[in-house]
């Protein structure tokens, strides 16, 4: 995929400073080729999540260069244990991490409510752009043809923000629709950020997981 990050380097989690316990906790999940360390913008909400007593982690999801929907969404359950899921969870995403975060929220048992989500360039649709090989698009047609169930989605939570760019090569501006309509989004479209591989911080986040 065009764009995405080349950057292997195991199922690793990152946890930073603070008891992980009934507090506030915000899971962060990278992009296609990406890691815990990759989006430059992770760097920056860690650090001002942490400051704030907030814990975070940011996984390294297996196989970055290759993501498979029952690999992705089957580590967070391995890593993300029912009991440790609540009304302070907040799950951030980066691209196809915000499809992970979408999947693994449908097969939650009923009843468990978590404070929200934040997608950032996520997508239910690419544009050819977005294509490097024809493996691309190979490893890209379960994401795009799969259906989630987003009612049982929404039984979660229905305390989404999605955040768009109006420059995004990989990604048509109408998917903000897509979330808009599927999910009662809030959505928010910023000027020349791209697929926000570059970007260093998106104040909005942190406005989201701390008010």
């Amino acid at each position: 995929m065009r764009g995405k990050r080349r950057e292997s380097r195991g199922s690793q989690v990152q946890i930073l400073p603070g008891a992980f316990s009934n507090m506030k906790k915000v899971y962060l999940i990278h992009g296609w080729g990406g890691s815990s360390r990759s989006e430059g913008w992770f760097s920056d909400l860690k650090q001002q999540l942490s400051e704030k007593g907030i814990n975070v982690k940011a996984f390294d999801m297996p196989n970055t260069n290759t993501p498979r929907i029952e690999k992705w969404v089957g580590f967070l359950q391995s890593k993300i244990k029912t009991k440790d899921i609540g009304e302070e969870t907040y799950f951030v995403g980066h691209s196809i991490g915000c499809q992970t975060i979408l999947r693994f929220l449908e097969f939650l048992p009923n009843k468990i409510k978590v404070g929200g989500c934040v997608f950032v360039a996520g997508w239910f649709n690419l544009t050819d752009e977005a294509y490097e090989t024809e493996e691309d698009r190979k490893i890209a047609k379960p994401w795009l043809e799969m259906p989630i169930n987003f009612d049982k989605v929404k039984s979660h939570t229905k305390n989404f923000l999605a955040i768009f760019s109006d420059d995004d090569p990989l990604i048509p501006l109408s998917d903000a629709d897509l979330f808009k309509e599927k999910l009662n989004a809030r959505i928010l479209v910023k000027k020349k950020q791209g697929h926000f591989n570059e970007a260093s911080e998106i104040p909005e986040i942190l406005e989201f997981l701390t008010k």
